[in-house]
């Protein structure tokens, strides 16, 4: 049926219940027999009353309104269209007659009028209830949250046709709430009520529909809900509540990143912009991972150009369609250039003088690196020094480097490299006019080469996911929440720290895989095998922060912690690096002997002997 259709049925309706309205109550006035002094007043109200009550109706818009989802604003619509009506209807007819219509009549009137006008608009809504009992072709579902948010995803998935999902719970912390119903559903009790329920009613999807919460209270609903074997789902953002964007559209798979239980965090944005508004900042790496969300975040706070330089051509020109497209206004200039270049790194600063930069060009995995000593060497410390070497000589005010938790007690080349570049950038830092600081962090989840996207490629292929050993743990932060608190980092650089970032409590892989699995909607060790396969090369069971003599300091902000710059000879080091760079062609002991030395921290898991330096 068309909506012209259904309002012209609608328009006949209403006129019938107006006109019997009238009728019956003149007729219920005087016994059944109008007077005729009488009969013609009921005539004259009952014409006046059909066109007041089409006039408010339209008014009210009482047939635009969609009654299937009629509530509390509908029901005022129709009290104060009615109230117009007879009131209006009373006044002309009186008027029109010279006899005021009895008052008895105007109030049976009003209210055979309002029950029937309100009750044909809502037995349609009860009709369409009942027609929407649970279907046999949708996944049951249970709505955490029995507020604002929970309702509208309740009504929405019940009468949306496309919807794949039906509710048929409610859970609420909510005591007063408790064994209410909702939408006709039942809030069945609190959250430690949900294993039960999903067991009860065979529940196929878990709907978290509180976005007002912190994101460590939601990971605490997800912690029980991860164990029913359900799939998760999440209503994430507040905001598309109050813009009432709340659809089903709207409702997004739970995960991994939200069982970090991270709050979100707030940036010093006027010491932000201090050191980046009007400057030319130069971002190295700006095609990966943690380089490319770096030039996302500085764009808002307004550089006067940001160079944006990488090796692969590919991700550079990806990251710059992206950006021009999301900040058509800003300048940006693309570099394709080799940080180990250093004539390269020499004339991209002479020609664009950068005031700030952000080095995160490096190579990162683990044991790629291990397999491939020498260009871990030539990329993570000849490249940082390159770069930091041009910075130094071109006046840049500000040199971050992105460095790594690995290079704490490094037991991998990697983890040895990203050290001996920020004893590089330390040592630099104490005779030059630029503030050279670095910032080390954890695991970043959904970067390129992290465990995330491995895990779920191979819970997609039907298993084994594999994790090298039951016991390793790792500290994990999100890309974004890591590069948000690199810049600010940035903001608190004095010159020679080495900033640290708080990461939160460590995860246990193993334990990571298991929730991926349950998110994904198996069951580990069921449909989804995890495989042990050893500890790789370079590995260790745990990263640190921080290593002995560095200390720990605090910060304006309560996520970034600083440790104190340890003193590093600037010549004895230059003297080592050169050294470093002559056994680069000597072969992979060698390489890892003088790492050795380097750094006498690490502790390599190479297992020939490697004790021995070699006489270069």
């Amino acid at each position: 049926m068309s909506s012209k259709q259904r309002t012209a049925i609608l328009v006949a309706i209403d006129v019938l219940i107006v006109w019997i309205s009238i009728y019956s109550s003149y007729l219920l006035r005087f016994g059944g027999n109008v007077p005729p002094l009488y009969y013609k007043q009921c005539m004259i109200y009952g014409l006046c009353s059909i066109a007041v009550c089409l006039l408010t109706a339209g008014y009210f818009k009482l047939y635009q309104r969609v009654w299937q989802y009629a509530s509390i604003g509908e029901l005022v619509a129709i009290l104060a269209a009615v109230f117009i009506t007879c009131l209006a209807a009373t006044a002309v007819a009186g008027l029109l007659t010279g006899r005021s219509v009895p008052l008895s009549i105007v109030l049976r009137a009003y209210e055979t009028i309002l029950l029937l006008m309100g009750g044909v608009r809502f037995v349609w809504r009860v009709y369409r209830d009942r027609m929407y009992r649970i279907p046999t072709n949708k996944r049951k579902a249970l709505i955490i949250g029995a507020g604002d948010c929970g309702t509208m995803i309740a009504k929405e998935l019940k009468y949306n046709k496309g919807a794949q999902m039906y509710p048929v719970a409610f859970i609420d912390d909510d005591k007063t709430k408790h064994r209410k119903q909702i939408m006709g559903i039942t809030v069945v009790g609190g959250r430690e009520m949900v294993p039960q329920i999903v067991k009860e009613k065979g529940i196929h999807d878990i709907i978290i529909a509180m976005p007002s919460l912190s994101r460590k209270d939601i990971a605490g609903v997800i912690d029980i809900c991860k164990s029913t074997g359900a799939k998760l789902k999440l209503i994430p953002k507040l905001g598309d509540l109050i813009d009432g964007k709340i659809a089903v559209k709207e409702i997004r798979d739970v995960d991994v990143e939200d069982l970090l239980g991270r709050d979100p965090i707030k940036v010093d944005l006027e010491g932000i912009a201090n050191y980046v508004e009007n400057k030319t900042v130069l971002v190295t790496g700006a095609g990966g991972s943690i380089g490319s969300e770096l030039c996302r975040q500085v764009l808002p706070f307004r550089p006067s150009r940001l160079l944006l330089l990488g090796h692969g051509e590919n991700s550079i020109y990806a990251i710059e369609m992206e950006l021009r497209r999301t900040f058509p206004g800003a300048v940006l200039e693309t570099i394709i250039a080799d940080v180990q270049d250093r004539e390269r790194m020499d004339d991209v600063f002479k020609t664009y003088r950068p005031d700030v930069v952000f080095h995160a060009a490096a190579h990162k995995h683990v044991p790629l690196m291990e397999r491939n000593p020498a260009e871990a060497v030539k990329n993570n410390v000849f490249g940082t020094k390159n770069v930091a070497d041009c910075a130094d000589k071109y006046g840049t005010e500000r040199f971050v480097m992105i460095s790594t938790d690995k290079a704490v007690n490094p037991t991998s080349v990697m983890g040895t490299t990203k050290r001996i570049a920020e004893m590089y950038v330390q040592a630099l830092n104490n005779q030059s006019e630029t503030k050279f600081a670095a910032v080390r962090f954890g695991n970043v989840l959904g970067s390129r080469g992290s465990v995330i996207p491995h895990f779920k490629q191979q819970i997609a292929m039907g298993g084994p996911v594999t994790v090298t050993h039951p016991e390793m743990i790792r500290y994990f932060m999100t890309i974004p929440e890591a590069v948000q608190l690199v810049i600010q980092a940035g903001a608190f650089a004095e010159g020679g720290e080495v900033f640290v970032l708080d990461m939160g409590e460590p995860v246990k892989i193993v334990d990571l895989a298991t929730d991926l699995i349950r998110l994904s909607g198996f069951e580990p060790n069921v449909d989804i095998q995890i495989q042990f396969t050893g500890m790789r090369p370079g590995e260790k069971l745990y990263e640190e922060l921080l290593t002995s003599e560095e200390g720990l300091g605090s910060t304006k902000h309560n996520r970034i912690f600083i440790g104190h710059p340890v003193i590093m000879d600037r010549t004895e080091l230059d003297f080592e690096m050169k050294k470093l760079e002559k056994v680069l062609t000597q072969g992979q002991e060698p390489i890892r002997a003088l790492l050795k030395h380097i750094v006498p921290t690490f502790q390599s898991s190479n297992k020939q002997d490697q004790k021995e330096l070699v006489t270069v």
